[in-house]
């Protein structure tokens, strides 16, 4: 009797914790909202809310937009659009077994970001996408995120910046060389700029990040590139703890190809050492002792982790600001052609941008801001608590997920009025009044760390363009944002491209 007794003890443990964990656990939690008038769907054991999120986003993705306007709430993000409409725009949903409260209260979010920094840190990853851009500093938390931002900073002062520029306008010169040999004799071309920007960019940052030539930074885009299409492909699945380390045919494929980026890596930065020039890339620089002489020192996978990051996240950000404020332009030509007088006007001859005369192109600025709150590059923003914290009104339990929608905040029309889905770069002319209703590149302790250079790289880009070319949207563009890590077109950006002079 007593055998039988300790066999069945640990099972009878096993189903009271898996009871415990698992099913009182959350309904304690949804209650706990309820009572303060916070609702949302139904808890599910184990997935949660997450295979409702994926049937939302495959259908969202089944329809393009009919028309070229800019509220595309429903498809970037449908399950806020559908839950916010049921439950209201404060609602709780379930990320598998953990609660994620949803908030665009610009107040809120203040509180979130910026006052309860001391009980919330950065939400984890999902652990399939850690290969793809989580290693560097948007995946850290604590100290170690601290000690990484520390030293990394230094990278991103106006000084740095400014070494990089003629880099930046070399490689646009390259680019429209060759949109100018396409044209050719013709009057327009039709031109695929999503493609074309994200080349752009990639070539920017291989010589802003690696300081090599093209061909490096170009391999490690690609591997990049399938790297992204493979994690994709995981995360529509609901996650199985442990179920990356099983040798799948996906698995395995993800494996070569962090292993491919990390050896590329690895040989640029031994390359570097071998090597006595000074150089002021990225990769130099998180490597010299000049940027933390006194404190403490990256190792090389460290090194490569951040190189990873910034070589993803800077390409794709600065891509589809580029590809979306082309768009908007080719179909606001007031707008262009307001840009392109100021362009003319603050670059004279044929002058490049420059450090120095950037701040004088505010309408291109506008035009960027705006472009930047109609497509945000990221979807949302998530905290997680570690210990209970009020937020407003609301009473937080610790492990709660805190999530911000960047995409629902910069087109809620009560924060920017009825027109909130027109692009109208005029609402930029003074700074948003509250500074959680804008914040694409995040807000607190860990904005973005590159947005400066983003902004430099967005505003050289589109000035140089504007200057050479004129653009109208092609007949066979297809509108339909979605977000793929970042918001970009699902079918291309197909623009018409004229030369000014023809």
């Amino acid at each position: 009797m007593a055998f039988v007794f300790l066999i069945l003890l640990p099972t009878l443990a096993m189903i009271l914790y898996f009871f415990y964990s698992v099913m009182w656990v959350p309904w304690r939690i949804q209650q706990h909202f309820r009572k303060q008038g916070v609702d949302g769907p139904n808890y599910r054991p184990f997935y949660g809310n997450t295979a409702e999120m994926t049937r939302m986003t495959k259908e969202a993705l089944s329809k393009s937009i009919s028309c070229l306007n800019h509220d595309i709430l429903h498809r970037v993000s449908p399950d806020y659009y559908q839950w916010s409409a049921k439950y209201g725009k404060t609602f709780l949903c379930w990320f598998r077994m953990r609660p994620r409260l949803v908030l665009v209260d610009p107040d809120m979010i203040k509180d979130v970001m910026l006052k309860t920094t001391d009980t919330n840190d950065r939400d984890d990853f999902n652990p399939l996408s850690k290969l793809l851009f989580a290693q560097g500093l948007p995946g850290l938390r604590g100290h170690t995120w601290a000690v990484h931002r520390k030293i990394a900073t230094p990278a991103f002062n106006k000084e740095k910046i400014k070494v990089w520029v003629p880099g930046m306008v070399a490689s646009v010169t390259k680019m429209l060389e060759n949109w100018e040999a396409k044209i050719g004799e013709r009057d327009e071309i039709e031109m695929e700029v999503h493609k074309e920007f994200h080349e752009l960019s990639a070539e920017i940052f291989s010589r802003t990040v690696l300081g090599n030539n093209y061909e490096n930074g170009k391999r490690i885009f690609k591997l990049q590139q399938q790297q992204e299409i493979s994690t994709n492909l995981a995360m529509q699945n609901v996650y199985i703890p442990g179920f990356r380390f099983l040798p799948t045919r996906m698995n395995r494929l993800r494996w070569r190809l962090e292993k491919e980026t990390r050896d590329t890596m690895r040989m640029i930065i031994e390359a570097s050492r071998k090597t006595s020039v000074n150089s002021l890339n990225f990769l130099s620089m998180l490597m010299s002792g000049d940027i933390n002489k006194h404190g403490p020192r990256l190792e090389i996978e460290e090194v490569i982790d951040e190189c990873k990051t910034f070589f993803y996240a800077g390409k794709e950000a600065t891509a589809n600001a580029l590809t979306w404020a082309l768009l908007l332009l080719a179909q606001h030509q007031e707008w262009q052609n307001k840009a392109r007088e100021e362009v003319l006007l603050v670059c004279k001859d044929n002058e490049h941008p420059t450090v120095e005369t950037l701040p004088e192109l505010k309408i291109v600025s506008m035009i960027i801001k705006e472009t930047l709150r109609l497509y945000t590059p990221d979807n949302s923003i998530c905290r997680r608590t570690f210990k209970k914290v009020k937020v407003g009104s609301l009473d937080i339990p610790a492990g709660t997920e805190l999530c911000v929608p960047q995409a629902a905040v910069h087109h809620d029309t009560k924060i920017w009025g009825a027109d909130a889905n027109v692009f109208n770069p005029a609402r930029f002319e003074k700074p948003p009044k509250h500074l959680g209703a804008y914040f694409p590149f995040g807000l607190g302790s860990r904005i973005c760390i590159g947005r400066n250079l983003a902004m430099v790289e967005t505003k050289i880009v589109l000035a140089m363009i504007i200057k050479q070319f004129s653009f109208e949207v092609s007949p066979s563009y297809v509108h339909a944002p979605m977000m793929f890590f970042t918001v970009q077109p699902q079918y291309g950006a197909h623009i018409l491209v004229k030369r000014i002079n023809s």
